[in-house]
């Protein structure tokens, strides 16, 4: 047996002794808003940190930012954003473990909530002959997924539209992979980013050992960090509800997400349209088998179930609910 075989199987039989309860006893809290990412960076100095890390700007004062985040608020399934205002910015940030070319449109509509409530708080005229001053929107995606993807790459909204060429608008998402290897320097100037990513792919390390299972998994990543000096200090005091959100990000996102685009992938590495149609049905149906077994292993209530299948598969409640009586 090899030296790392037998290292996990110690670790699992210390985690078995310590903390017995961790599938069973540990529930998902779906009233819990923030995920890892906004826990982490919601708050002045670390977002400052941030964003002089991304821009490659020297703010010394975390007064000259003003965060704007819309608390307690979920739209079109973004679920861990961080907004905030500096110098003549307006800045949406957030993080993803998962490739979506629809983030433009996400943001869009995100950023939009943002200048309603900015142009209500300076109490600026909508309507009136003076051209307003608003802050310039950026936005921000940090991917932390497993596949291969470029240190920067963008999305743009007008991809999406039908007729580019009559197009009024235009919205650009920039994603920037943090994965080992990728945009060292943004890393070195944010070490709390690096320790988030590091973090990240630990967890992904123990996922991928079938012989624990997500509970297990997180908390052993977390074990492991703590002693190698990763997030130590906020793991220490926040370690249960590191575990709950990533207990419901991993089995409720995802794994469904990841799913679902592999599907695709394998229709689409097929190279026609067939394949196409038939890999993403699949991975379709895997996902929302997945999800839906998911939320009942861990006891999560049905209508909870249903509408979270019209969230991230774009079903009609009806859909939804017939999946649920099916899988359930």
């Amino acid at each position: 047996m090899s030296r790392k075989s037998t290292k996990r199987k110690n670790n699992k039989k210390s985690y078995n002794r310590q903390n017995s309860n961790a599938s069973s006893g540990l529930q998902i809290n779906r009233e819990y808003k923030d995920a890892l990412f906004r826990m982490l960076f919601n708050n002045k100095e670390a977002l400052l940190s941030l964003y002089n890390a991304i821009n490659y700007s020297d703010y010394r004062n975390p007064d000259d930012l003003e965060i704007t985040t819309i608390q307690d608020v979920i739209y079109m399934g973004i679920k861990n954003d961080i907004s905030f205002l500096i110098g003549s910015d307006m800045n949406l940030y957030e993080a993803q473990s998962t490739k979506n070319p629809n983030m433009p449109l996400r943001g869009l509509i995100y950023l939009a909530h943002l200048y309603e409530g900015y142009i209500a708080k300076n109490r600026l005229n909508l309507y009136g002959t003076r051209l307003l001053t608003l802050p310039t929107p950026r936005y921000v995606v940090l991917y932390s997924g497993s596949r291969n993807e470029a240190d920067c790459k963008e999305y743009r909204l007008s991809d999406s539209f039908t007729n580019k060429s009559a197009s009024c608008l235009e919205f650009t998402a920039t994603v920037l992979n943090i994965n080992t290897g990728h945009n060292q320097q943004i890393l070195e100037q944010c070490h709390l980013l690096y320790e988030y990513a590091r973090f990240l792919e630990i967890v992904r390390l123990y996922l991928k050992d079938s012989s624990y299972n997500t509970a297990e998994a997180i908390d052993l990543a977390a074990t492991e960090c703590i002693n190698k000096g990763i997030l130590t200090d906020f793991l220490l005091k926040h370690r249960s509800e590191v575990i709950n959100v990533l207990l419901t990000e991993y089995d409720a996102d995802l794994h469904l997400k990841e799913t679902y685009e592999d599907g695709f992938a394998e229709g689409h590495e097929a190279g026609l349209a067939e394949g196409r149609e038939a890999g993403l049905a699949e991975g379709l149906l895997s996902g929302i088998k997945s999800l839906i077994s998911s939320y009942r292993r861990h006891q999560i209530p049905k209508d909870t179930a249903i509408h979270d299948l019209m969230l991230d598969f774009s079903l009609s409640e009806q859909q939804a609910a017939e999946y649920m009586e099916k899988y359930w």
